[in-house]
């Protein structure tokens, strides 16, 4: 039987169980080893942070979902990879494997930073979207400047635009917006870059959007450190604020890093084999991705939960490929559709591909596309917790 082990309990690791279960059946053991113990529907991390989720609206545990479909759930962090003996060793043991996926997700880099981790929030785990609601009532007792955005080197730059709309919509809904300026400083060229050179019309809409509602914008911003109530910038520009929420820059998790480039993302092929080891797949934000262009300002290539899914897919066709001795699928180039909240409206977002020149690239606005946040969240939700990885 061939014994398959997957690093990662979340949109990548999940599916990447369902999908080789689905196809191998009894042919394979699967386990999946996960230092936490419950899936996180992380786009919905933003709303956890206004107060319009709760943390048990957005999780389910893990071994719930994974026993019913006879797949091993170990609870324990992954503490290296021994490639050449194909051992995962943790703090519970040591897991051999004939195939190995690793979708860990990141490490989150506070400490590029000083002064990140006590001066800012950040909303990119369950627990930092709940401190920073936390802080965000505190915040209304005693209403002033926000600043909010991305650090030099970030790569996912949605949830900090989703953050700034909502705060916007929210302080106007309580009607205490003229108490609270906003500020939104990001280390993209130019706003609507996202890391991908940005859409077609991604720099207008998102202009006019942050103008409409009076938000300022400071791009191609290196932040020199996070003080006591002030951000302080590389150019010398000094922000005082009441409350700040940054996303951090990315680094591969310290487990696999030694697999992967100096920042510790993994190089991989078309169908997300690791270039050196054949029986490693890498998939969702621990693949090395180049960026499209060189910024002023260094960015990254985000990975969202779409192609997570879709690479989770590409790598378990591959290895059940492997595993029936057949030819693996040459999988379709890599796209990404994404839907952003914007407070009391959303929009979606497409590029395919993913990088320029693309064959199509759209960025719409409207009240719809906020519905379809809210239905996508509840079928997700479903999904997983049914084991459905076949559906879209």
């Amino acid at each position: 039987m061939e014994k398959i082990v997957i690093i990662g309990g979340s949109f990548g690791g999940l599916t990447a169980a369902f999908e080789l279960k689905r196809l191998l059946g009894a042919k394979a053991d699967i386990s999946v080893i996960s230092d936490m113990d419950k899936f996180v529907f992380i786009p919905s991390l933003p709303w956890v942070a206004m107060g319009w989720r709760r943390g048990s609206d957005i999780t389910l545990p893990l071994k719930d979902i994974l026993a019913p479909k006879g797949i091993n759930f170990i609870h324990a962090a992954a503490q290296t990879v021994d490639a050449d003996k194909c051992v995962v060793k943790t703090e519970k043991g040591d897991y051999e494997y004939d195939h190995l996926v690793i979708s860990t997700g990141p490490h989150l880099a506070f400490e590029e930073v000083p002064g990140f981790t006590g001066h800012s929030e950040c909303i990119f785990t369950l627990e930092q979207a709940e401190k920073t609601n936390i802080a965000w009532r505190r915040f209304l007792e005693e209403p002033g400047a926000i600043v909010t955005g991305s650090v030099q080197g970030v790569s996912c730059f949605g949830p900090p635009y989703e953050y700034a709309f909502e705060l916007d919509s929210e302080l106007r809904k309580g009607k205490i917006r003229h108490k609270a300026p906003i500020i939104f400083v990001t280390s993209e060229p130019y706003i609507g870059h996202f890391g991908i050179g940005g859409l077609r019309n991604s720099k207008t809409i998102m202009e006019n959007e942050f103008a409409k509602r009076d938000i300022k914008v400071i791009t191609n911003a290196a932040i020199e450190e996070f003080a006591p109530d002030e951000l302080r910038l590389k150019d010398g520009t000094k922000i005082p604020h009441k409350l700040a929420m940054f996303a951090p820059a990315m680094k591969g998790v310290p487990a696999v890093a030694h697999l992967g480039n100096p920042r510790g993302f993994v190089p991989v092929d078309k169908n997300y084999r690791h270039t050196k080891h054949r029986n490693i797949f890498v998939i969702g934000v621990a693949v090395a991705i180049a960026p499209p262009e060189q910024t002023p300002v260094p960015t990254g290539v985000p990975k969202t939960g779409y192609m997570t899914v879709r690479m989770a897919k590409t790598a378990a066709a591959t290895i059940a490929a492997d595993v029936r001795n057949e030819t693996p699928p040459t999988p379709a180039e890599m796209s990404v559709i994404c839907i952003m909240d914007m407070g009391d409206t959303a929009a979606y977002m497409k590029a395919e591909p993913l990088l320029p020149p693309r064959q199509a690239s759209a960025l719409k606005a409207g009240v719809i596309f906020k519905w379809s946040k809210i239905w996508f969240e509840k079928y997700f939700l479903w999904k997983i917790k049914h084991g459905l990885s076949n559906l879209p």
